[in-house]
This record gives C-alpha cells, sequence and structure tokens, in this order.
C-alpha cells in the first residue's frame, strides 16, 4: 500500500507581515536556505490577489513556505493568525550539530530567551522557539535507539488507540 502514499512533504505554507524578518530567521538563524521567491498576481477567492511567496529549504527537498500580501485588506484576511498553544507547532528533525548550531545562533543573536527552551521527551529532545510570525517551531533530535521505540509504537499504534479512546490514559512512554 506504499505506492498510494505521498512520497514527502513537498511544504508546509503560512502567512508572514514581514518578508525580510522572516528571512533573517530562517536563513540567519535557523540556517535555512532561501530556494524561491515567487512574486504573484492571481484571481483568488473572488478577486485579484498579489503576494510575494518565498520558500526556505529543508535537507529532504520540501520546504517552508511564506506568504506576504501587497493589499493591507489581503494581509488583515489571511493572516497571520498564529496559534499560541504549543500543541500546535511544526518540528524539523535535526542532528546534535544542527540542534546545537541553531541554539548558538538564536543565543548570540538575543533571540526572545524566554520562548526558547528545551524539552527532553525520552525518546526525542527538542529546541522550541517562535519565528518572527509566532509560529512556534520544534527542533527535534532523536534518542539513541529511536528505531526501537519506533518499531514498538507502529506495532501498537491501532490498540494504543483504541485503549486511549476507550478510557485508558496510562502513559506509554517509558523513556522518560
Amino acid at each position: 500500500m506504499t505506492e498510494a502514499l505521498p512520497s514527502r512533504l513537498h511544504h508546509n505554507a503560512y502567512v508572514t507581515t514581514d518578508q525580510e524578518a522572516t528571512r533573517a530567521f530562517y536563513e540567519d538563524l535557523v540556517g535555512l536556505p532561501l530556494i524561491a521567491t515567487w512574486k504573484e498576481s492571481d484571481e483568488l477567492f473572488g478577486k485579484v490577489r498579489t503576494y510575494c511567496h518565498t520558500f526556505y529549504g529543508l535537507g529532504d527537498g520540501s520546504a517552508l513556505a511564506f506568504f506576504q500580501f501587497a493589499e493591507e485588506d489581503d494581509q488583515r484576511q489571511f493572516g497571520p493568525k498564529m496559534p499560541h498553544s504549543p500543541f500546535q507547532h511544526i518540528a524539523l528533525k535535526v542532528t546534535a550539530e544542527v540542534q546545537d548550531g541553531i541554539a548558538a545562533r538564536l543565543k548570540e543573536a538575543d533571540w526572545e530567551p524566554e520562548e526558547t527552551y528545551v524539552l527532553e521527551h525520552g525518546y526525542c529532545r527538542s529546541l522550541y522557539t517562535r519565528d518572527p510570525n509566532g509560529l512556534l517551531l520544534e527542533f527535534t533530535l532523536d534518542a539513541p535507539g529511536i528505531e526501537t521505540s519506533d518499531a514498538e509504537r507502529r506495532r501498537s499504534a491501532h490498540d494504543d488507540l483504541k485503549s486511549w479512546l476507550a478510557g485508558d490514559h496510562t502513559s506509554n512512554n517509558t523513556y522518560r
């Protein structure tokens, strides 16, 4: 059945109010290269919308993308309206070296220290921060031996969900 699955993420798209602040954060602090800028004007949702659409590349060929509209009315209508829940975020897989590099650049830039923190989840170590648009980012480093825990979670995923829905809220994270 894997032939019916998408091959990878192409991009996640968000709206920004400041393309340059977004570029400086993603390119200079996080280290994602700006790989495309599309300046566009299209009829969308009943009227012509003019916008700039930027893409920042990830190692697997996917990207994070950001829209900024030329017209204030379009900007207000489409965002950004970033949620501030820590449960709504984008997580990017990184190596220890990449995670340490991002942390060092954020610290050196004095990037909102109260918004930048590390959580040890047991199965991974995550560095969190918010971008200039309020989007919460997680830079995730898998724990050693992750293949074993991944295999177990895959094997029990349906049974674990079924038991949670039936009211068994016992933690199955034995790695913390």
